[in-house]
């Protein structure tokens, strides 16, 4: 593929293991990446997980994110050994099922060279990268993690092919984002790898301030490389042509309050079904409900523990003392994710983590202009995003009543909500589209690429 004047468009390696079908939290992010840069002109391959490791393993898809894929966009999936995943006997091979006990000693020996699981992922990542840069050469190497080996792999290509590559930390690495202290013991190996990453990529980039402060600090020669990327929302899949623009909120129905997105264990659940009993014990919220869309967990199985904490019935409606009208709605695939919101009036910001989490979903939230009730602990990353959002509402505090006492301060606010302050919201949401937070990252991509 070349262009009018002659010259062939700039060529990026993009290593997302997760990628559509995977509905995976950092899978929108690798989505739209990978779109941009097709659209901005870039010829982009994407090594990402096979699909075996999405249908059997973790049993976590959404196929139609596929149909959201640039067709020009080329999709490899390199082989993962997914011996720690497999628990059907039936699928062993057979030195597996006759030496159980040396299996697992030549897997975990596997995993010396470097201590992820991953690892076989991305180490044929590098075969097959080698294969390709020989048949037509890179320009740049982006590597997303998690996992890690993805930038271990970018390591190995440049270190064997001296191509230039940018590591995207949508996650912290060597940093438990929930106890908000290192995730590894002093002396791991996971340090040193790290640090040989950031001493030889172009450029590291981070979601949040926070983040990239606490990484300037373990690693303050390399700082200055380090550079912040938010995530964004993506208006090809919040356009809803059933629901074209926002509409006036029907007056004589009761207030719909929504969470959107995966409920998981890192959550405060407990804290927002008890904030929410006690809200509706207001008279704006008696007739009030509660819809929760989305999956319950990442993996198979997550689902019981969940439930059980949102005291969800087998009818689906969240049991307790009285009726509470809390709703479990089911999984909503991405691309039809705008009817959810379109049919919510206040959104339910819940998110695990403090300090330096920011969270992707904070942005679509933003970009559907209605008011958000965060349930969180204090002094997260978020707040950042949320600070200038007019209709925020933030009770600084993981007490249910004054989480309560926010949900009903936001109904009130829906209630009375003018095109006016609708109008700031949407404005302040704008400037997080994804191509206005990607448009600085693919300038600095091109900055790096040599070009003969």
């Amino acid at each position: 593929m070349s262009r009018s004047d002659g010259t062939r468009p700039p060529r990026v390696l993009y290593l997302a293991f997760y990628f559509p079908p995977s509905r995976a939290s950092g899978v929108y992010r690798a989505r739209a990446t990978a779109n941009h840069l097709t659209a901005q002109g870039w010829d982009v391959t994407v090594f990402a997980a096979p699909l075996r490791f999405f249908y059997e393993a973790v049993g976590s898809v959404d196929e139609k994110l596929l149909e959201t894929i640039d067709p020009r966009i080329k999709v490899k999936r390199p082989w993962l050994n997914q011996f720690i995943w497999d628990h059907d006997v039936r699928k062993f091979s057979r030195f597996r099922r006759q030496f159980p006990i040396l299996a697992k000693s030549f897997y975990d020996l596997s995993l010396k060279p470097f201590p992820e699981h991953y690892s076989s992922w991305g180490l044929a990542s590098v075969i097959e990268a080698l294969k390709e840069h020989a048949r037509n050469p890179f320009d740049i190497v982006v590597a997303t993690g998690n996992p890690f080996a993805s930038f271990a792999s970018a390591y190995l290509i440049n270190r064997l092919t001296g191509v230039p590559f940018v590591v995207d930390y949508r996650d912290a690495w060597t940093l438990d984002l929930f106890k908000e202290k290192p995730a590894f013991p002093d002396g791991h190996s996971a340090w040193g790898w790290e640090r040989r990453v950031l001493e030889k990529a172009s450029a590291a980039v981070f979601v949040n301030d926070a983040l990239r402060q606490w990484h300037a600090d373990r690693y303050p020669r390399q700082a200055d490389k380090m550079m912040i990327v938010p995530n964004g929302w993506d208006p090809d899949v919040l356009e809803d042509p059933k629901h074209p623009g926002l509409e006036p909120r029907d007056e004589h129905r009761p207030l719909r309050y929504s969470y959107v997105g995966t409920v998981t264990g890192a959550q405060p659940v407990r804290e927002m079904v008890e904030a929410w009993e006690k809200a509706r014990t207001h008279p704006l919220l008696a007739d009030a409900e509660f819809n929760i869309y989305g999956h319950l967990g990442f993996f198979k199985g997550g689902h019981i523990s969940l439930s059980q904490q949102l005291n969800l019935g087998e009818d689906n409606q969240a049991g307790g003392s009285g009726e509470t009208r809390m709703y479990y709605r089911g999984p909503v695939s991405k691309t039809e994710v705008a009817h959810a919101y379109a049919e919510s009036d206040i959104l339910v910001f819940l998110a695990g983590g403090a300090k330096y989490v920011t969270s992707g979903k904070i942005f679509e939230y933003m970009a559907n202009g209605r008011p958000i009730v965060s349930v969180h602990a204090p002094g997260i990353a978020a707040a950042e995003v949320l600070a200038d959002y007019p209709l925020w509402f933030n009770a600084n505090s993981l007490d249910p009543d004054d989480i309560a006492q926010s949900m009903i301060e936001a109904g009130k606010a829906a209630e009375d909500l003018t095109p006016e302050v609708e109008a700031a919201a949407l404005k302040h949401a704008q400037q997080y589209t994804r191509e206005n937070v990607l448009l600085p990252f693919e300038a600095k991509l091109r900055s790096f690429i040599r070009r003969k």
